[in-house]
């Protein structure tokens, strides 16, 4: 049997951590994904799907995600049931996260909250603040950092700048 969900998308609100009273940190969250579709109004429609995640993955997602930040979540779906205070049955789907990803450095996500919907944002005009193009985008306006083994990245220089180019033709790749 499988049972894996791979999503992709925005919080909808910050995290709301807790901790179980034998001290397991538990974190919720809802991520906002789009549909790969408009509506007939023509609109891009989204699915708002809860998440939960646990110990110290949780304690890192209440700390350094909140709304609007791009996350990545691989977990598994969860429904559980339960009786409301009218005696209905009630149930729940949730997505129990493995794994969090996070998506944006932080700079990135302030930078998107005050300005992601001003006219020359991070879209370079296109519109398309909060998808995948902006982010991209905004990374290839950048210039780029000069390659010196001086950098603060301690890797040292980048193997792969200077030389001479190299001389590839379709029939010498793999596939």
């Amino acid at each position: 049997m499988i049972n894996r969900v791979v999503l992709v998308g925005r919080l909808t609100r910050d995290p709301e951590m807790r901790y179980t009273q034998s001290g397991i940190a538990v974190t919720r969250f809802t991520l906002a994904c789009d549909r790969p579709f408009t509506g007939q109004d023509g609109k891009r429609e989204a699915d708002f799907i809860d998440c939960v995640v646990w110990r110290k993955q949780a304690e890192n997602v209440a700390q350094y995600l909140k709304k609007g930040s791009l996350a990545g979540v691989e977990g598994r779906l969860q429904i559980s049931s339960y009786d409301d205070k009218d005696g209905q049955r009630r149930y729940r789907a949730e997505v129990v996260a493995d794994s969090v990803r996070f998506l944006e450095s932080r700079n990135a996500s302030r930078s998107s909250d005050s300005d992601s919907y001003s006219s020359n944002s991070n879209t370079g005009g296109n519109g398309n603040a909060a998808g995948w193009g902006s982010q991209q985008q905004q990374n290839n306006s950048s210039s780029p950092a000069p390659a010196s083994s001086s950098s603060n990245s301690g890797f040292g220089a980048d193997p792969f700048s200077g030389g001479s180019s190299i001389d590839l033709s379709d029939d010498d790749l793999p596939f």
